[in-house]
């Protein structure tokens, strides 16, 4: 072999050496719930430090470009927005980013579910279980952005984005995650965080379970002629579930609170293509007459938004070296806007597991490990799906008995202060 041959051969292998790196975790997916999870790992890493043990590495990948997200929102509201509970509000804080959300972040005092067919009508309220509030309705990009600011201060976390994952390979003990770009990345562990259609559960051959909610969520920001008064509002109806989500433009609102509420309208696929064919001046006035006027006229309405809604749930959230989190393990109706609460969860209680993994000298990536963050959190996201399929097909009965059973029982559980409180403080993640 010649002397020019055994120099490339040389430098090919240098270049490959220098492609791969190593990482104690690689978390794929930088949405909130993947981003919270891996700022939780790496200081949970950076607290175990001492003159013995390495810095563990983490390495967050991220598909979508995130400037462009950022400049757009920065001066118009985003029309994607979680509800936060208490507890999850909670988590974010030991995290360090909320205090950095608590600007754009709206909390509200009060809501109230009314049956849209009906008189039946359900009102909570903080003061009645002595809290100032009962969540915060949070811009999705006003969250990430904290979260991204935490993560780009955290020297142990490595964010390789745009970058998409093309292959994953198990050899042993280890995963492979071949990049796109040609990089490639090798752990113990991948936690999967890319979202409802996770190419990651597909690639890796997780079952999943998936029925039709045969509805389209529609989303978009409206201004509203009354204040919305710091109250979250619901209303069912047989075609699905209208909800009015209060916003805060800025710190400085009055006490009354302000005029712009985030929607998600669940419709019929049929009913939704009608509406999101109307002009602004229609869809505010259907919009208006399906609130019943709560706020008074709908004045405008921003871009409109829509996706179908699917309840997915894996028959398994982990395999040896991979674990589910967030959309990717399950994925709800939003009617009660608890889907990135629940991925919150599964993202605080996986951390756990991993951090008690490290304390006994465990591997991250054993399934004995991954096992027990799967039973912890399998029951509770299956339960919060059943509760959302029963209200789901309670109020879609259009039935005169059913109907006035409806409205006499939600009646009754408003004059049930004790039941009632138990509720709020289940939904507040207080429990």
């Amino acid at each position: 072999m010649s002397d020019d041959s055994v120099s490339k051969l040389q430098q090919a292998a240098t270049e490959q050496t220098e492609s791969l790196q190593e990482y104690d975790i690689v978390v794929v997916g930088a949405g909130l719930v993947g981003a919270a999870f891996a700022l939780q790992m790496a200081r949970n890493f950076t607290a175990r430090v001492d003159s013995d043990v390495r810095v563990g590495k983490i390495a967050l990948l991220e598909a979508r470009p995130m400037a462009e997200q950022a400049e757009l929102f920065a001066t118009v509201f985003d029309p994607q927005v979680v509800a936060v509970t208490a507890g999850s509000q909670q988590w974010l804080d030991t995290l360090g980013v909320w205090q950095a959300s608590a600007d754009r972040a709206c909390p509200y005092h009060r809501m109230q579910v009314r049956d849209g067919e009906g008189t039946g009508c359900i009102e909570f309220d903080a003061a009645e279980v002595q809290r100032a509030n009962l969540g915060h309705i949070v811009e999705n990009s006003v969250l990430r952005a904290s979260l991204m600011a935490a993560i780009s201060a955290q020297a142990n976390i490595d964010l390789y984005c745009p970058d998409v994952v093309a292959s994953l390979q198990k050899d042993g003990a280890i995963i492979t995650v071949n990049l796109q770009n040609g990089e490639q990345l090798n752990t113990p562990l991948v936690v999967a965080a890319d979202g409802a259609n996770s190419q990651i559960r597909e690639q890796m051959g997780f079952e999943l379970r998936t029925w039709g909610y045969e509805h389209t969520a529609i989303t978009a920001t409206l201004k509203t002629q009354k204040p919305h008064g710091f109250t979250a509002r619901q209303w069912f109806a047989p075609s699905g579930p209208l909800a009015f989500l209060p916003l805060r433009a800025t710190p400085q609102e009055d006490s009354a609170g302000g005029h712009y509420v985030s929607i998600v309208w669940s419709q019929t696929p049929q009913q939704a293509a009608r509406l999101m064919a109307l002009d602004e001046i229609a869809f505010c006035r259907e919009l208006t007459l399906t609130s019943e006027g709560a706020l008074g006229a709908i004045e405008s309405v921003s871009e409109r938004l829509q996706f179908p809604l699917t309840q997915r749930h894996g028959v398994d959230y982990v395999q040896a070296g991979v674990a589910l989190i967030g959309d990717a393990a399950h994925t709800i109706h939003p009617l009660a806007g608890q889907g990135v609460n629940l991925g919150f969860s599964d993202a605080r209680v996986l951390a756990e597991e991993l951090e008690r993994a490290l304390e006994q000298g465990a591997g991250l990536g054993g399934l004995a490990t991954l096992k027990r963050y799967q039973r912890r959190r399998k029951p509770d996201n299956l339960a919060m799906m059943a509760t959302m399929e029963g209200f789901k097909r309670l109020f879609e009965r259009e039935e005169l008995p059913l109907r006035l059973l409806r409205n006499i029982g939600m009646s009754g559980l408003n004059r049930l202060a004790p039941l009632k409180n138990s509720l709020i403080r289940q939904a507040m993640g207080m429990l």
